[in-house]
């Protein structure tokens, strides 16, 4: 019997070690990435598109694996598949140059029994602007370490950008954390992407005014930067374009002298030495691990100036500067916390990026926003913040959405679909938009005053997408809308002044990516073949069919 059981050992050992090598001489999984068919960008993950239904954590919840324990039911409860988790300078690296992983590792393997796939948020030299998340040997260390500092002298909770020790040290944390992402990670692409650094600005200035910074501020304008802005004259951001101006184009000379005198000349300078450090972490993780990588941006508000918001992050009339400076950025995305929803996508996307929301307020209208963004912009992601602490009615417009959008995972992710996004409001109860030959009118579904709350000073906020998927096919997902249809731009077998009705209607939802259809809806439902109506505080799809008359 002895001998038997140390045979078997002996075979169980053989087969493990045989499974190892084999496991070792497998292809390793394509890693995520960006990838760029025609006018759509796609993130490609074990290369098919993956669409994020994202929630960001607070600040301090990815520290304890104890506490995530709350987190991993609820994100599950919401339909999430993608958690955005921070990812701490200060515990990784507590000596220099001495790591520990074992918070990362953690996370790594609970998200794969989850099932959820997981963003890193490297929280390193910047978050909120601030240095609070350094480790104790940076902080301690002014000297070696520089601050920045304020237009009257004094140094800052920050980091300055000119200190080359400071980038250095965050290069090397960056890169190793990267590196052990590659080791334990590249064959199972839990992990998407990495946010380099958090909502980077100055303050309470508009520059850095360390003598380093002062040295480089009178210094020549980079001439990498002033080719590229030339070479883009007609694409450039407005605001950009008119500080450039002030110079009359000027292709030599201090910051000043090519951009004016001031906090937009300022800004401009800031925003270059700030993305030139992130390029340099970025580049530093990328040749470990080629993850895709973004910066996202604390958005300003009209009529504040430079440095009473984060002086020089990645806001739109900053984008070209980040561009020529950080070509190791994959993308530059906002954070949301005020109510310019629409504009602030529509800046962000003027220039052909796609878009990306890692970050928004987690309100009750998160909901609608979400169908808006993927509708309208085929968003990369959507993510509410703090996700493990929001109120029920938030989560549950969060759920619903998610729920919808996952039942339309493989739709959204054929990019041959045409697709438009509803964002309505009491403010806003309407807009119009064309797919293909049709003319669709959505408006706010409380319009129609059948509803109790319809004269309520606030109305909750409706969404929806709209996806054509054949000639005369739609499917509308979301909440609290209705949609007209007329004849759009004469089309063959159209006749002139043709008008539009609904031929086929039905509720319904898709399992495993078929269509379950529901009831046909005709009658009140459409009011007599008027309209598609999902009512206010319900979540449907239907599956709309069209025709001319």
């Amino acid at each position: 019997m002895i001998e038997k059981s140390m045979t078997m050992k002996k075979i169980l050992r053989n087969f493990l070690a045989g499974s190892a090598l084999a496991l070792l001489a497998l292809p390793a999984a394509a890693i995520p990435h960006l990838h760029k068919d025609g006018d759509n960008i796609q993130l490609l993950v074990d290369g098919s598109p993956f669409t994020m239904r994202g929630g960001e954590l607070g600040n301090s919840s990815s520290s304890s694996l104890d506490y995530m324990e709350v987190v991993w039911p609820k994100a599950e409860e919401m339909h999430l598949n993608t958690l955005l988790v921070p990812v701490y300078w200060e515990l990784i690296e507590p000596q220099e140059g001495e790591f520990d992983f074992s918070l990362v590792q953690g996370l790594i393997e609970r998200a794969r029994r989850e099932e959820q796939k997981l963003v890193f948020l490297w929280f390193g030299s910047w978050k909120n602007s601030m240095s609070t998340y350094v480790p104790s040997w940076v902080k301690r260390d002014s000297e070696r370490f520089p601050r920045a500092r304020s237009a009257d002298g004094q140094p800052q909770e920050i980091l300055s950008p000119f200190g080359p020790e400071n980038v250095a040290a965050d290069s090397r944390a960056f890169a190793a954390l990267l590196r052990f992402i590659e080791k334990v990670d590249a064959r199972r692409n839990t992990v998407l992407m990495v946010q380099v650094e958090n909502e980077i600005g100055m303050l309470p200035s508009a520059r850095d005014h360390h003598p380093l910074a002062d040295r480089a501020f009178e210094s020549e304008v980079p001439e990498v930067l002033l080719g590229y802005l030339d070479e883009r004259r007609d694409k450039l951001e407005p605001e950009l374009l008119d500080a450039w101006r002030s110079s009359d184009f000027s292709t030599s000379g201090s910051w000043a002298e090519v951009f004016g005198q001031g906090p937009a000349a300022e800004e401009i300078f800031t925003a270059w030495h700030f993305a030139r450090y992130a390029n340099a972490v970025a580049a530093a993780g990328k040749a470990e691990y080629p993850l895709p990588m973004y910066v996202n941006a604390a958005l300003n508000r009209p009529g504040v100036k430079p440095g009473d918001y984060p002086s020089g992050g990645p806001l739109p009339h900053l984008m070209d500067v980040w561009k020529a400076a950080a070509p190791a950025v994959d993308l530059l995305v906002p954070d949301f916390y005020n109510p310019r929803f629409q504009h602030w996508n529509d800046r962000y996307t003027r220039q052909g990026d796609p878009l990306f929301i890692p970050e928004i307020r987690f309100t009750p209208d998160v909901g609608a926003k979400a169908m808006f963004a993927f509708g309208r912009y085929n968003t990369l992601g959507f993510s509410p913040f703090s996700i493990e602490t929001g109120r029920d009615e938030a989560r549950q417009s969060l759920r619903h959405s998610y729920e919808l959008i996952a039942q339309l995972d493989e739709i959204i992710a054929d990019g041959s679909i045409a697709s438009e996004g509803v964002w309505l409001t009491k403010d806003k109860p309407q807009m119009t938009f064309q797919l293909g030959d049709y003319r669709f009118t959505a408006r706010h579904e409380l319009t129609l005053g059948w509803s109790p709350g319809a004269d309520a000073d606030q109305w909750p906020h409706a969404g929806a997408m709209v996806l054509q998927t054949g000639p005369e096919d739609f499917i509308v997902a979301g909440t609290g809308v209705v949609l007209t249809f007329a004849s759009g731009e004469a089309s063959e077998g159209a006749s002139e002044g043709a008008r539009a009705g609904i031929d086929v209607l039905y509720e319904g939802e898709f399992e495993d990516g078929e269509w379950q259809p529901g009831r046909r809806l005709n009658g009140d439902q459409s009011h007599q073949g008027r309209h598609l109506r999902i009512p206010d505080g319900e979540w449907q799809i239907q599956k709309l069919k069209l025709y001319r008359y």
